[in-house]
């Protein structure tokens, strides 16, 4: 393994690699940095094969060929770090987990340029973060909305970034990533798991938002009923469901659930017409309802193959406390529902 530094790399081109092209020899040589960075390199005259500066990636090279690739030091990334408290699930020299908290916005972007989890990583990380494509900024492969808590892994160099983007692109189909949603929705399904494939796409009139769209992109949500909860009346009023992603599209869950008539309780955006449901509740759990003030939505479980040493990693995490009330306050309804049984009759 070729360790990177701020000084040139020499690779001698193996036997094997004979004629191969440029960049694919040196991706193959040079594990730390990703194709598409030693192509910028090759491009930008940082290499030479030979002592002389080719600028073809495509270019051939021969067995006994030495190159010399010119590493510059990663630049200094645009947003600036700030030390905002993580909670970290995992971290290594590769990758960092972290158990996302409400209210924290993932990536910067217009109405949010500071804040952010990345602000919070490039500062925690520090010189640990070996750049993503010659920038010193943390990798991020996979986003969880603002309001939605749980579970997100970030690369923190090229070969981890590239590593992690493949098994999220692949979507597990052929690998081990899996991701999983604890969801409390509005109503009870009518059978105890299905699979909702629906493609999604900008909403045609609201941009901020997610459809159902024909032209859309795939989009595949399977879920599990885990728990009931009944009204006042005995009723059936919500559910706890577990949803996983065969696909990871920007508010899956939560515009596939509400497409069945189960929107997410709390999201305020895609549940609007279930706001009367509320008036089911008793009184605690109606108050955790208020009082979560975002969808009730957590993601639970994350399970990858390091990108390194190829060990298979999973990761749990456990109900927020503001979902663990919500979760008990409507248990505790469910309870006090159920008519007494009588007094048995003294003989």
């Amino acid at each position: 393994m070729v360790e990177i530094h701020t000084t040139p790399t020499e690779v001698i081109v193996p036997d094997a690699e004979a004629a191969g092209r440029l960049d694919r020899v040196l991706a193959a040589q040079i594990a730390e940095l990703s194709r598409s960075r030693l192509k910028a390199l090759i491009l930008a005259g940082k290499v030479t094969v030979g002592g002389g500066t080719i600028l073809d990636p495509g270019h051939h090279v021969n067995a006994g060929d030495r190159i010399v690739v010119d590493v510059p030091p990663p630049e200094a990334a645009e947003p600036e770090g700030e030390a905002i408290p993580l909670d970290i699930a995992f971290e290594d020299n590769d990758i960092i987990v972290i158990d996302k908290p409400k209210g924290l916005v993932v990536h910067p972007a217009a109405g949010h340029q500071t804040g952010t989890l990345v602000n919070a990583l490039i500062a925690h990380c520090g010189d640990s973060l070996s750049g993503i494509g010659g920038v010193r900024r943390p990798g991020i492969v996979h986003r969880l909305d603002k309001d939605t808590t749980g579970l997100l892994i970030v690369a923190k160099n090229d070969k981890a970034h590239a590593s992690l983007a493949a098994q999220f692109a692949d979507h597990g189909r052929t690998g081990p990533l899996e991701r999983a949603y604890m969801a409390f929705v509005w109503g009870v399904p009518d059978r105890p798991r299905g699979t909702i494939d629906k493609p999604l796409g900008r909403h045609p009139h609201a941009r901020d938002k997610i459809a159902i769209r024909a032209d859309g992109r795939e989009a595949i949500t399977h879920w599990e009923v885990i728990e009931t909860f009944n009204d006042a009346d005995g009723k059936p009023v919500a559910s706890l469901l577990e949803c996983r992603l065969e696909t990871g599209r920007t508010h899956q869950i939560r515009v596939h659930l509400a497409s069945i008539g189960h929107p997410l309780l709390g999201d305020g955006v895609y549940g609007q017409g279930f706001k009367t449901k509320a008036a089911r509740l008793d009184k605690k759990a109606l108050a955790a309802l208020e009082g979560l003030g975002r969808q009730a939505l957590h993601a639970y479980l994350l399970s990858v193959t390091h990108p390194t040493s190829g060990d298979f990693l999973e990761f749990r995490s456990e109900l927020p406390p503001d979902l663990t009330r919500l979760r008990r306050a409507l248990a505790a309804g469910q309870l006090r529902s159920r008519p007494e049984k009588p007094a048995k009759s003294g003989r």
